[in-house]
């Protein structure tokens, strides 16, 4: 059966962009009979919190978008991403950084145009003396290898990443104890037994480095469907930050049914702009229709 997941984070309210990646995953599932689950992605408690998860929960329903299962929460999960963290350590594959850069953003997911830098490797091959003179506490990375991996994602095609060239040894746990969002997704999916992960394709270039991952704990990756960004009129990416097309405000004006025509027509999955529901959509979707570039869109 194919398992597809919702996975927020309770940063703030959802925007059209938000709802546009949650109806291509559940219409994508719900097209073949499968099952969502849906998993707060809550791991930075400064970012995050119960307000805004309840009201993601409250207008994804708003709009048809169901789920199985009982709700997960990634700050109810630091166990397992512990027993994932210790077998990664008894490989020899984690170490102590003591570098501060982009620390602070590792328990979130990078996004497109964000400044991520690639690691230059500098704690990897600390002494113990060198460690023990240290007075930052460290973050952990993983060591990548000087290897391609290769993503067939169903929608963009095949995305390849030399790791150690590409994004270096990355952060799995942040210097205040909390795991980095590359960890946790991926234990997180492999437990809940993902087989279909959609999300925006800001997120393309995670997914060679969860492949790893997946690989090392010995589990199956999932399908990857990276799916188009919304952008505002002017170009823009759409941001919670910036309040962008607020679901509240647009519901003051538009039904549900009329905002999924309007993003099932800008897709591509249905030929003209007319009010559809979830449901209705879910029994016409096919990837095949699904338009690979961002979209505008006025509303």
């Amino acid at each position: 059966m194919t398992v597809g997941r919702f996975a927020p984070s309770p940063s703030g309210k959802m925007h059209l962009g938000n709802l546009f990646s949650f109806l291509m995953a559940w219409c994508s599932a719900r097209s073949v009979g499968g099952e969502l689950v849906l998993r707060m992605e809550d791991l930075d408690p400064q970012r995050t919190n119960d307000e805004y998860a309840a009201l993601i929960r409250r207008d994804l329903l708003r709009f048809g978008l169901d789920w199985d299962r009982e709700v997960s929460c990634q700050s109810k999960r630091s166990a397992a991403y512990g027993e994932a963290f210790a077998r990664l350590e008894e490989m020899g594959l984690i170490y102590p950084c003591y570098c501060s850069r982009s620390q602070v953003h590792a328990a979130s997911a990078p996004h497109l145009g964000q400044s991520e830098f690639v690691y230059a490797g500098t704690c990897r091959s600390l002494t113990p003396a060198q460690r023990a003179a240290q007075t930052r506490l460290p973050a952990w990375r993983l060591r990548v290898p000087n290897q391609e991996w290769t993503v067939h994602d169903g929608l963009q095609g095949d995305y390849t990443e030399l790791l150690s060239r590409d994004c270096g040894d990355f952060v799995v746990r942040r210097a205040d104890g909390v795991y980095a969002y590359q960890l946790a997704v991926v234990v997180d999916d492999a437990d809940n037994g993902v087989t279909q992960v959609v999300r925006g394709r800001d997120l393309l270039a995670s997914a060679p480095r969860q492949k790893y991952l997946f690989s090392l704990l010995g589990k199956a990756a999932p399908e990857y469907f990276h799916v188009p960004l919304l952008l505002a009129p002017d170009g823009r990416r759409l941001s919670k930050r910036d309040g962008d097309l607020d679901l509240d405000t647009l519901l003051g004006r538009l039904t549900p049914e009329q905002i999924i025509g309007a993003l099932a027509h800008a897709a591509g999955l249905i030929d003209k702009r007319e009010a559809i529901s979830a449901k209705e959509l879910a029994s016409v979707f096919h990837w095949r229709r699904v338009r690979k570039s961002d979209i505008c869109l006025t509303l």
